[in-house]
């Protein structure tokens, strides 16, 4: 017996290998999101460029919409921002910036050097409505239906890659939807 108790740490670490090695294998772009197929939260907060407008939820309804979490201190939001300006130029779709944990005068100098893409930002200082959204950081986005309801959540930088295989197909499934319900 006490042969064997020499063998329960090797064990244990042998086994936490194994959990970090299944760790390796997934893709945090995958993050499950329990709101996907659910309204998108109630809010009510103020805008990046206007402290003294008010948006909410319904700012959001009746036509598909974009919800990308970004912020100043993000590298990867960087590196996304010309292909959402390009998305801004191309597309139909109303893109809404959700400025997460930030400063607003960095946050405004920001889009002012970058170019702003959005049709307004929404300023979530302390990171209330990122909270209700399951943020785990930025950037993210969020595809929202014309009824409010959120259909996809991801974790990570938007690229031609990305928009073409992730954003496209949903987008046209969601416009081939509300077709058939007219």
């Amino acid at each position: 017996m006490n042969k064997l108790i020499r063998f329960i740490p090797l064990i244990l670490v042998l086994a936490l290998g194994v959990v970090l090695y299944r760790g390796l294998s997934l893709n945090p772009q995958d993050m499950p999101s329990a709101l996907v197929g659910k309204p998108i939260p109630s809010f009510s907060l103020p805008t990046l460029n206007n402290a003294e407008r008010i948006v909410s939820a319904q700012d959001l309804t009746g036509e598909i919409v974009l919800l990308n979490v970004w912020a100043t201190w993000c590298p990867t939001c960087k590196y996304e921002h010309p292909y959402l300006v390009d998305i801004a130029k191309k597309s139909e779709l109303k893109l809404y910036g959700l400025n997460y944990k930030d400063e607003r005068n960095a946050a405004q100098e920001w889009l002012t050097h970058y170019e702003d893409p959005y049709v307004f930002s929404i300023f979530d200082e302390i990171g209330t409505l990122g909270l209700d959204l399951g943020v785990y950081g930025a950037p993210e986005t969020f595809v929202i239906d014309h009824h409010g309801i959120i259909r996809k959540r991801f974790a990570g930088a938007i690229d031609t890659r990305v928009w073409r295989t992730e954003f496209e197909p949903l987008i046209a499934q969601i416009i081939a939807e509300r077709k058939q319900g007219e």
